[in-house]
């Protein structure tokens, strides 16, 4: 089931739009604060975002901009402002679609099934986990933290991966060994330790400090 995120500040148009698409068999989630849309939007991992231009706090240009640092997921705006000013720059902060306001409903599930089929027949989703502020990117590899982005090998993704997705929970190193190196051969504990403490060092080169924690005989967990 493909889930459509709408960020957008008129209460009577998102539920009227979010009724009409959950007709069509969508999972539909409206932003709950406008102040923290990219932490619902890693939250609920849509599949394609349907952004207002004027918005409480922080406009839809800077939402989308926000988003495009963590994700390709499709962004399609929804506005009255439809001069030609508006429109290019809403393509040029990333957006894939514009679609003036007032429209037809039938209309926009027609582009919303079109965006999705152009984005999803022949790629997968991009899956983002968040937690505290901190953005795990499964697709491209990589953790986003406010406006810093590092690369991750293979073993710190996994690491990190397992780690937030049991979140407040102390996961164990016998655990984490057996997901890392799925084999009958012998791996010293050691190496583990050596790949949490690289995790470490790459998570505190953008500003994610004290993030991984031990817990002595057990294992780790996130703060």
């Amino acid at each position: 089931m493909y889930k459509v995120f709408i960020v957008e500040d008129d209460d009577i148009i998102s539920r009227t739009v979010k009724k009409h698409l959950e007709s069509w068999d969508y999972k539909v989630m409206c932003a709950k604060s406008f102040t923290s849309v990219l932490h619902d939007f890693a939250e609920f991992n849509p599949h394609i975002v349907l952004m207002d231009i004027k918005l409480p706090v922080h406009n839809g240009y800077y939402w989308c901009g926000e988003i495009r640092k963590v994700s390709k997921v499709p962004v399609v705006f929804l506005s009255s402002a439809s001069d030609n000013m508006n429109i290019i720059m809403a393509m040029n902060m990333g957006a894939d679609d514009f679609i003036v306001k007032p429209f037809d409903l039938d209309v926009l599930t027609a582009k919303v099934q079109a965006m999705l089929r152009r984005s999803y027949d022949f790629k997968g989703q991009t899956n983002i986990i968040e937690h505290n502020g901190v953005m795990l990117d499964l697709a491209e590899a990589a953790v986003v933290y406010n406006n810093s982005k590092a690369s991750l090998t293979k073993n710190e993704l996994k690491i990190l991966q397992i780690l937030m997705e049991n979140n407040g929970k102390t996961v164990s190193r016998s655990y984490l060994m057996e997901k890392l190196w799925e084999s009958d051969s012998y791996v010293d504990e050691n190496t583990l330790s050596v790949n949490v403490n690289r995790l470490r060092k790459t998570l505190e080169g953008i500003g994610i400090h004290e993030f991984i924690l031990t817990k002595k005989g057990i294992g780790y967990k996130t703060a």
